[in-house]
């Protein structure tokens, strides 16, 4: 068995092409090389840049070597991590980011007019850690976010509205794995103005990172038991005090679980992308 050629790695690496690196700002102009999407940069997380096109449509990009064009000529964008902070001093020079994780801009944002559009989440919780996370992002976009309190009639609810090009409706519910109540109920709304994204977790609470409150895991709680008042009881608390302690704590994105974080994300930019 022939091992690696760590010398002809080196090499390759060498002969690598490397490109200009420049600095992410927001409002600047680049283009995606692999899909040619072009768009202003609009939001600059640790994890990706978004960029909005002319028809209003956004697209998230990771920090890829060599991926972007600017003025036609490929550079590697980079996050500028050293003048980026928590605060938002002006001794420091450090930009405010957001718990989304957005850049905030120096200037006081007013909320836009609501759009007709909406986001729909199934409880006042999943509203409550939506405002509490992404609410500078929902103000600036102009939208609102609605709670359903259960979605039996989902179906009969989305016609109601009337979802339309101009009223594009994103729905977030929990627990959409397959075989579940939840994801066969979200299969009779078939709308291409209408997105429905989802997480695993049994309850939006789930769906926050137990290491907030010093936890490796939640609790199991009992099969038939309800998970709020069972994951409380096992905590030695109770449903009025928890909620609210519990959110909280949580304050950027980092502190919830992926799979929520990404599907409140594409609502967001599904819902961004109505057209005016």
């Amino acid at each position: 068995m022939s091992g690696r050629d760590i010398l002809s790695e080196l090499e390759a690496q060498k002969k690598a092409p490397r490109y200009p690196e420049v600095t992410a700002q927001m409002g600047m102009l680049i283009e995606d090389r692999a899909s040619g999407f072009c768009g202003d940069v609009v939001k600059i997380t640790f994890e990706a840049v978004t960029l909005r096109d002319r028809k209003n449509q956004f697209r998230h990009f990771r920090w890829t070597p060599g991926a972007f064009l600017i003025d036609g000529k490929p550079v590697t964008l980079v996050r500028a991590t050293q003048t980026v902070g928590v605060s938002g001093s002006e001794s420091g020079g450090r930009a405010k980011v957001t718990n989304s994780g957005s850049i905030a801009t120096d200037r006081p944002v007013r909320a836009k007019v609501a759009r007709v559009a909406r986001i729909w989440v199934e409880g006042k919780h999943d509203a409550e850690l939506l405002e509490h996370v992404w609410g500078d992002d929902l103000r600036e976009l102009g939208i609102v976010v609605e709670p359903l309190h259960g979605i039996d009639d989902l179906a009969g609810a989305v016609r109601d509205f009337q979802p339309s090009g101009q009223r594009r409706l994103g729905i977030l519910v929990d627990h959409l794995v397959s075989g579940s109540k939840e994801s066969r109920i979200a299969s009779d709304v078939r709308d291409r103005n209408v997105l429905i994204t989802g997480h695993p977790f049994v309850d939006v609470w789930a769906g926050i990172r137990p290491k907030v409150l010093g936890l490796a895991e939640w609790p199991d709680v009992p099969r038939g038991e309800p998970w709020k008042e069972g994951m409380c009881r096992a905590l030695g608390t109770d449903l009025a005090t928890f909620w609210p302690r519990l959110r909280n704590r949580v304050n950027t994105y980092a502190d919830l679980r992926p799979e929520l974080v990404g599907a409140v994300e594409q609502l967001i930019d599904f819902v961004a992308a109505s057209e005016d």
